[in-house]
């Protein structure tokens, strides 16, 4: 891919867009991983590791983290080689410590800890935030129009929910799989953006985002029902409100904590403006008075939560980092318009029963819909066959003679 447009960026004159939130990008500090493993792993091997991780700080630093599909993959094959300091057997969890930083962060590094289930957090962590970045390129296209609207292919469209589904695969797989292996005490010490409850508000936000470009698709489709598009904005509310929650318990003056539930408060409220729009035109179409007047709630409802949302919105960019929101597309491109549009329009014609009848003012609960959409299923790589002890000796040297040697040496 190319340049990505994610919230951060190392120049800081520039103020840029985000469609895709990504909290925070952290990468490794560059570290001799040869000296903390002398003489306890084969040399060959302790290369290969150092190498690995090293390369994946250059190309990050050197690209600004643009070069996803390079950072990928070398990330890919650090982590089966990394997985082998994981084995019990070996007894190398906590014996040296891995270096990151935030990547907008001017600061030399913000987090050292030896524990090598760190470093495998951190790893999928930052594949991750990588993801996300490729997904909100992907809907900011590189020809912006003049127009106010924004024009998003329905191709990037699709591929940006394979990739939100991915990227909250990889934060699933890091709370269920990953965290539980990480003492107590040291997941005490973890940055903010490594906390359990920020790592399930971004997979699941992920997937509300996820469930928001799946209801502007279905909006521009003729085949798509009423009640589709009310499910899909029910379904996408849903999500919303539980990433919130899991945010509710973190700290939020670490990182960028408040600019993250900023922008969850913001896309709660526009889901729950599209919610009650499409479950207004749906109750709409009964016959009896009272079907009007409880629609009308749910259009004046909708026409307030749509107000809120804007103001929700630049709240979330003028938080720091200070950002640009897009122009309106996907399905709040339509409902920017058609919201004020019919809660007026409704209201006209059956405000008057809506008066009359005060006690059929209060809104209707929405429905509750299962969810559609899930994170995809993540698995760590293979363990780097070097790992086998049976192949140690065609690294260059038994491991005996290879601990005797580095003995030898040390005392020279």
């Amino acid at each position: 891919m190319g340049c990505t447009h994610s919230m951060y960026k190392k120049k800081k004159s520039t103020i840029h867009e985000v469609v895709v939130l990504t909290p925070s990008i952290r990468i490794p500090v560059q570290s001799d991983l040869q000296r903390s493993l002398k003489g306890l792993i084969p040399k060959d091997l302790a290369d290969k590791l150092s190498s690995l991780r090293n390369q994946i700080v250059l190309v990050a630093e050197d690209t600004d983290g643009s070069a996803i599909a390079e950072l990928r993959r070398a990330l890919n094959e650090y982590l089966s080689v990394l997985i082998g300091l994981t084995k019990k057997e070996y007894g190398l969890e906590g014996l040296m410590e891995f270096k990151w930083k935030n990547f907008e962060d001017g600061r030399q590094q913000d987090s050292s800890i030896a524990n090598v289930w760190f470093e495998v957090l951190s790893s999928v962590h930052f594949m991750a935030m990588l993801t996300l970045s490729e997904a909100d390129s992907l809907l900011i296209p590189k020809d912006h129009s003049d127009s106010g609207f924004r024009v998003v292919s329905s191709d990037s469209k699709r591929e940006a929910v394979d990739l939100l589904i991915k990227a909250s695969g990889y934060l699933e797989f890091c709370v269920r799989q990953i965290l539980p292996q990480i003492p107590f005490e040291t997941r005490k010490v973890l940055p903010h953006d490594l906390q359990e409850g920020v790592l399930e508000a971004i997979a699941i936000q992920a997937l509300g985002q996820g469930t928001e470009i799946q209801l502007g698709l279905a909006v521009e489709s003729q085949k798509a029902t009423l009640s589709v598009k009310r499910r899909l904005a029910c379904e996408q509310l849903i999500y919303f409100t539980q990433a919130y929650h899991c945010l509710s318990g973190c700290d939020f003056n670490q990182g960028h904590g408040k600019k993250h539930l900023r922008f969850i408060k913001w896309k709660f409220l526009e889901s729950k403006a599209a919610a009650y729009y499409y479950h207004g035109l749906i109750l709409d179409k009964g016959n009896e008075p009272s079907c009007h007047i409880v629609a009308v709630s749910c259009f004046l409802a909708a026409d307030e939560l749509l107000a809120e949302s804007k103001k929700a919105c630049l709240s979330f960019c003028l938080a720091a980092p200070v950002t640009r929101a897009p122009p309106p597309w996907g399905v709040m491109k339509l409902l920017h318009l058609k919201i004020p549009e019919v809660a007026s329009k409704k209201y006209q014609m059956y405000g008057y029963l809506l008066e009359q009848e005060k006690g059929l003012q209060a809104l209707p609960d929405l429905p509750e819909f299962q969810l559609s959409l899930h994170p995809d299923d993540y698995e760590l790589p293979e363990i780097d066959p070097a790992w086998d002890t049976k192949n140690w000796e065609t690294l260059g040297q038994p491991l005996k003679e290879h601990l005797r040697d580095n003995d030898e040496n040390s005392t020279d």
